[in-house]
């Protein structure tokens, strides 16, 4: 694929690739209360959701710009009255679609009918390895209980069980029983991804972030435990992320800004990742213009395509190619300038808020009770006494 060229705001960049990921946040709505959900502070006040009609035109125009992978989010996007027909429409257009769930809502019956719809994968996500802890963080005193059994329910359905679970300072001391329940379960690839910091993760930054010392540790049980795997036969395959905050150069964000990924929020705002919202950027409307006129066309998915954007040390850097600049939501949170390098980046004029957030991991003490939750209230029930 032709990597994109940029162009000034407003003009149409050239050499751009299709599309090949879209992601279909079908809703905000979520039964959980997690503190690092990465949707929107202000979700309560996201307009109208797409209709089912409408949701089948992006699918469509999608698939016709050659998009192949689909994903199904939220929010909890079991919700959605109308997924079944969705998941359905996905495999009549030949798109190979991934449900992301936190399963609760899920039944054995609907993972049946999911199946006969033609949904290829289905990913659970956990928030810890206990009933206790889970639950406190989702806010349903079920929740721990309806994983597992929505777990099982999807290996037995055929699908491979692909487990997710958010890690953060409350929770990486359980990384060697997180892997010991997905062993037991029978998982066959588990993300334990470190939180990263956007939507209600960066508000709760202070009191999810863990110290170096956690984070070394954690990653030293996540590679001792592989090698147990590997001299035991064990195929399942553990995918450790560490967050950015802890790295010296900055991830390639998308692989680059409108460049394989698009993502549509439930009211119909197409995006060039699920954060972006949070930009001062007029991003368009599946409502008023069609996926291939935005993907192409809009000055918001061409405001950062390429290198012509970039300010120094980002404009003569010699892996500009490779990290794409890093994250531009990242860069106006911790700055306030979208356009600034990624203060991830040791080369960033602002690298010192990133060594101020990991000084302050090392010293926080703020207990999980003490942070800001999603829906606002639900948590109160499990932190008495």
């Amino acid at each position: 694929m032709t990597a994109p060229t940029s162009a000034p705001d407003g003009d149409k960049a050239t050499n751009v690739g299709p599309p090949l990921w879209l992601l279909a946040e079908l809703t905000y709505r979520c039964p959980l209360q997690c503190p690092y959900c990465s949707n929107p502070l202000d979700f309560a006040q996201t307009q109208q959701e797409l209709s089912t009609d409408d949701w089948v035109k992006v699918l469509r125009q999608g698939r016709d710009m050659g998009a192949a992978q689909l994903g199904f989010s939220g929010g909890e996007p079991l919700v959605r009255s109308d997924l079944q027909e969705l998941i359905a429409e996905a495999r009549h257009l030949g798109y190979y679609s991934n449900l992301i769930t936190s399963g609760l809502g899920l039944t054995e019956s609907k993972v049946e009918a999911f199946a006969s719809a033609g949904l290829d994968h289905i990913q659970v996500s956990f928030q810890a390895s206990d009933p206790e802890l889970n639950n406190a963080v989702a806010g349903s005193r079920k929740a721990f209980e309806q994983k597992l059994a929505m777990a099982r329910a999807v290996k037995e359905a055929g699908y491979p069980m692909v487990l997710n679970f958010v890690i953060h300072r409350h929770n990486i001391h359980q990384m060697t029983d997180i892997m010991v329940l997905c062993d037991r379960l029978g998982a066959d690839y588990v993300e334990l991804a470190t939180c990263q910091y956007y939507g209600w993760a960066f508000k709760n930054r202070e009191g999810l972030m863990p110290s170096r010392r956690q984070l070394e540790k954690a990653e030293r049980e996540v590679n001792e435990y592989r090698a147990r795997q590997a001299e035991a036969g064990s195929e399942m395959k553990l995918i450790f992320v560490t967050p950015d905050y802890y790295e010296e150069r900055p991830k390639a964000c998308m692989n680059g800004w409108g460049n394989l990924f698009l993502t549509v929020a439930p009211d119909g705002t197409a995006l060039p990742c699920h954060s972006a919202r949070l930009l001062p950027i007029d991003f368009p409307n599946v409502r008023d213009k069609g996926l291939k006129q935005i993907w192409y066309d809009s000055p918001g998915f061409n405001h950062y395509r390429g290198d012509r954007w970039m300010p120094e040390p980002c404009r003569s850097c010699d892996e500009k190619d490779k990290d794409f600049g890093g994250c531009r939501c990242q860069a106006f949170l911790l700055t306030g300038n979208a356009d600034n390098a990624d203060p991830v980046c040791s080369k960033s004029a602002h690298h010192d808020r990133i060594l101020a957030a990991r000084q302050a991991a090392d010293h926080a003490t703020a207990g999980i009770e003490e942070l800001t939750y999603r829906n606002t209230g639900n948590s109160r029930m499990f932190f008495r006494g």
